[in-house]
C-alpha cells in the first residue's frame, strides 16, 4: 500500500486524488486544504458577479462527500505548518487548534498560487480586494450590491481584471481600469487583436487608464482613491488583478527552483526530491512553443498536470505532452482565442519569428448570420515550425479552430503543411477558401 499525501484541493489536487482513487486499488490518499471548500471555478466569478449566470453553485463540480466515498481521508480548513521531507511527514494545525502529523510514501505539492500585492501606501485600506477564492468573490459581490459604492478601479488589465472590469460594469458601476502596459492582454496578444478590444471595452464604458503606474491608495479607513503616475482618481473599490506568484512557502528551502519561485519539475511533475511532486499553478510546465521549461498557471494545465503525477505515483510511466497555453476571452460578446507566442511574446524570448495575418468573414457572404474573423499565424522563421496562433471574432465558432493550432504546435507541424489542409466547406459552418487556409497560404 501507497499513501500519498496531497498538499492543496482545488484542480491540480483534485485530478491527482482522482486518478490515483479511480485507477489503483493499492492507494491511500490524503488530502490537506486549508480552504472550507474545494472545486471551485474561478474562471466563472466574473460570469457570476456580473450576473450573466444565476447562481454560483454551479462552480463547484465536486465536493468533500465524493472523495470520502472513494476511500479518501480529507482535512478542510486544515493548514499545513512544515513538511519534514527528511522523515516524509507533514505537520498541520486544524481550525480547532488541533495537530495533525501525517506520514507519506509519496507527497503532492498542489498549493497553487497567491495574488500579487502592489507595495503601496494604502494597500491595508478596506474595500480592496483580490479575486482568487470563492470567498475573494463573495466579497466582491456584497461590494458592488452597496449603494455607496459607484466607482471601481481594477488594477491589472490581464484576463482577470478584464472579465471583472465587465462584470462591474454589468452591475451598473463606473468602472476605471488600470495598467501599466500600454494596453490590455499584452502576454497573450499582440496589438492588432488588443487595439479591437480596448476599443470594445471603450465603446461599452470601461474607462480605460493604460500606461498608468498605481502608487498610492487613499483613504480613512477605506479607500477613497486610486493616485497613478497621471493623476488621482475617487473610487469607492478597488480589485487588485496584477497577477499570481507561485505558493513555494512549504517547499522552498528544500526543493530546486524555476526563476520566478515555481518548483522545478521533471515531465513527470517529479521535483528535484524523487518522493515529491509539484503539479498545478505551484509548478514549472515545458513549452512545446518554446521548447523548454516555463511557467504558465491556467486550470487546464493544472488538471493535465495532477493526471501525470497520479498516473506515476500509481506505478504508470507517463510524460507529460508539454502544453502551449491555449486560451479564449469573451467580453462583451467579443471573443479572443489564442495557443503558443504571439509575436510580441516569442521576441521577449529570444525565438525568432515570422506570422501571418488574414481577415473575412466566417461564412459566406450570402449568409445572415455572419461574422468577421482575424487570424495570425506565427511561425519560427528558420524551422517554419508553427510556435502561435490568435484569432478574434464576434462569432464563437472560432474557439474551436485554435485546438487545432495547439496540436500543431505540439506536434511540429509547419506553416507549409498547413496550406493545403483538408478543411471542409460548408456555408453553415464557414468559407470555401477558409481563413485558416488563406492564412497560411499568405506566408511567404
Amino acid at each position: 500500500m501507497t499513501k500519498t499525501v496531497i498538499i492543496g484541493a482545488n484542480h491540480a489536487g483534485i485530478a491527482a486524488a482522482n486518478t490515483l482513487l479511480d485507477n489503483y486499488q493499492d492507494q491511500e490518499v490524503v488530502m490537506i486544504d486549508r480552504n472550507t471548500n474545494l472545486s471551485y471555478l474561478g474562471c466563472g466569478t466574473a460570469l457570476w458577479v456580473g450576473r450573466q449566470i444565476d447562481s454560483y453553485e454551479g462552480l463547484f463540480y465536486t465536493k468533500r462527500e465524493d472523495f470520502e466515498a472513494k476511500g479518501a481521508t480529507i482535512y478542510m480548513e486544515t493548514t499545513v505548518d512544515h513538511i519534514d521531507f527528511e522523515n516524509k511527514t507533514v505537520h498541520a494545525v486544524t481550525k480547532e487548534g488541533e495537530e495533525v502529523v501525517e506520514t507519506y510514501d509519496k507527497l503532492i505539492l498542489a498549493t497553487g498560487s497567491v495574488p500579487i500585492s502592489p507595495n503601496v501606501p494604502g494597500r491595508d485600506l478596506a474595500n480592496i480586494h483580490f479575486l482568487k477564492r470563492f470567498q475573494d468573490g463573495q466579497s466582491v459581490d456584497h461590494e458592488l450590491a452597496a449603494e455607496g459604492v459607484k466607482n471601481v478601479a481594477v488594477i491589472g488589465a490581464g484576463y482577470i481584471g478584464v472579465e471583472i472590469a465587465e462584470a462591474a460594469k454589468r452591475r451598473g458601476k463606473n468602472v476605471l481600469l488600470f495598467d501599466a502596459a500600454n494596453r490590455s492582454l499584452p502576454n497573450y496578444y499582440d496589438k492588432w487583436f488588443t487595439d479591437d478590444m480596448d476599443q470594445n471595452l471603450a465603446e461599452n464604458g470601461i474607462e480605460l487608464h493604460f500606461g498608468e503606474l498605481a502608487r498610492e491608495y487613499k483613504g480613512t479607513d477605506k479607500v477613497e482613491a486610486v493616485v497613478t503616475d497621471n493623476g488621482e482618481y475617487p473610487v469607492d473599490l478597488v480589485i487588485n488583478a496584477i497577477g499570481f506568484l507561485p505558493n513555494n512557502t512549504l517547499g522552498k528551502d528544500h526543493l530546486e527552483l524555476f526563476t520566478n519561485g515555481a518548483y522545478l519539475v521533471d515531465r513527470h511533475q517529479q521535483t528535484s526530491d524523487p518522493d515529491v511532486f509539484a503539479v498545478g499553478d505551484c509548478a514549472t510546465v515545458y513549452s512545446n512553443a518554446l521548447q523548454q521549461t516555463t511557467y504558465i498557471a491556467l486550470a487546464t494545465n493544472a488538471v493535465r498536470s495532477g493526471i501525470v503525477a497520479g498516473h506515476n505515483i500509481g506505478g504508470t510511466s507517463l510524460e507529460s505532452t508539454g502544453v502551449q497555453g491555449s486560451n479564449g476571452i469573451s467580453i462583451f460578446g467579443y471573443n479572443m482565442v489564442s495557443t503558443g507566442l504571439s509575436v510580441e511574446a516569442a521576441e521577449r524570448n529570444g525565438v525568432k519569428v515570422s506570422y501571418s495575418d488574414y481577415e473575412d468573414t466566417q461564412k459566406p457572404g450570402f449568409m445572415k448570420e455572419n461574422d468577421t474573423v482575424k487570424i495570425r499565424i506565427v511561425y519560427e522563421t528558420e524551422s517554419r515550425r508553427v510556435v502561435g496562433a490568435q484569432m478574434a471574432s464576434r462569432t464563437s465558432e472560432i474557439a474551436m479552430g485554435i485546438h487545432m493550432f495547439s496540436l500543431a504546435i505540439e506536434e511540429g507541424v509547419t506553416i507549409d503543411k498547413m496550406k493545403l489542409l483538408d478543411i471542409f466547406f460548408l456555408p453553415h459552418f464557414n468559407q470555401p477558401y477558409n481563413y485558416i487556409t488563406m492564412a497560411a497560404l499568405k506566408a511567404e
